[in-house]
């Protein structure tokens, strides 16, 4: 672990616990809580307050192997939030955020406007607060309608809004580098790690639920921009596979998702919106908790391929989890949905 101090400072941290939660359902994905010894960390002067402030940390995880190398996999780059401890003796902890706070907090001071396009206004919103910030898009971007902020409104909640516009999410990855993509397609995306309860597996426990909850069958997308001078449009999307389980028009019923934004201006792109919207939002809610060794490679979206005890098999599909820092910590994965595998 290292931190990165302010003043161009570079420290290396040795740990002794601690753990980096990542979850999808929240607007800063990762998050760490880390233990070191030296209680010299926590700031008390001045310029020890200058330097802490603002600070940041990457962690990594990974194996030592018997001819003395390691391979680390890094887990996330975080800014610097708390410090706490006691003073004479330690234990220090230290609580960070991912730089998607540094978005957050930046909110603005006088009234904004985004135009463009998907992926030039997500950038130009995350580029605002950290200037020399990496946007890697993996969509295909598309035009959008001027959306103008408010005062006070925060800009992270924005550049969710006009990513969503698109069917898509933005979130700042395991290298602190910021991302825009739509959620893999669990039905078609290959697993990328198997979790099986064999001999040499790293399965340890899991359990399976299901819930209509929050599965719906229709998108509507709306779009309405005064602003540009540009008429309502709205495109209805629906399930309409007679052999799917949630068919528009079968013993499921109708459930319709509403989604509206000013940046949706045509038809077209409230058809693209719905769709994509729709793709997630009929996706069997079938949660899983599976306990297993650490992978700190992981990402949510990320489809897993579980073999059970008895045999049975199925794909997963990453929502949330907890790395742990120390050795033999457990690593508990939250799963959004999930189906037999043939």
């Amino acid at each position: 672990m290292q931190l990165f101090l302010t003043d161009g400072r570079v420290v290396d941290l040795e740990h002794t616990g601690g753990s980096v939660t990542v979850d999808r359902g929240n607007a800063t994905r990762r998050t760490c809580t880390v233990t070191v010894a030296d209680p010299s960390l926590i700031p008390r002067t001045p310029s020890d307050q200058l330097a802490t402030y603002g600070a940041r940390l990457r962690i990594a995880r990974g194996v030592e192997y018997g001819d003395g190398t390691s391979e680390l996999v890094p887990v996330g780059m975080f800014r610097l939030d708390d410090v706490d401890g006691d003073v004479n003796e330690g234990p220090v902890t230290l609580n960070g955020k991912d730089l998607s706070a540094i978005v957050a907090d930046d909110r603005f001071t006088e009234p904004y406007t985004a135009t463009g396009t998907v992926v030039g206004a997500v950038a130009a919103l995350i580029q605002r607060s950290i200037p020399a910030a990496d946007v890697i898009s993996l969509i295909v971007d598309t035009p959008i309608g001027s959306r103008a902020f408010d005062v006070e409104a925060d800009p992270w909640e924005g550049c969710r809004e006009i990513a969503a516009a698109a069917g898509a999410e933005v979130y700042c990855n395991a290298d602190g580098v910021f991302v825009i993509a739509t959620l893999p397609d669990l039905l078609t995306t290959e697993p990328v790690w198997a979790v099986e309860a064999t001999e040499g597996g790293v399965y340890v426990s899991a359990s399976r639920a299901m819930s209509s909850d929050g599965v719906y069958n229709g998108v509507l997308a709306r779009g309405e921009n005064t602003a540009d001078n540009v008429a309502p449009v709205s495109y209805l999307a629906v399930d309409d596979d007679p052999n799917s389980p949630t068919y528009w028009s079968g013993p499921y019923g109708r459930r319709p998702l509403f989604y509206s934004s000013s940046t949706l201006t045509t038809v077209n792109a409230c058809t693209q919106a719905a769709n994509l919207k729709l793709a997630q939002a009929k996706a069997p809610n079938a949660s899983g908790d599976i306990a297993s060794l650490p992978n700190p490679a992981l990402e949510p979206g990320d489809v897993l391929r579980v073999m059970h005890e008895d045999g049975t098999r199925e794909l997963h599909q990453v929502a949330s989890f907890s790395v742990p820092l120390d050795l033999g910590g457990s690593f508990p994965i939250s799963t959004i949905s999930a189906k037999e595998d043939a």
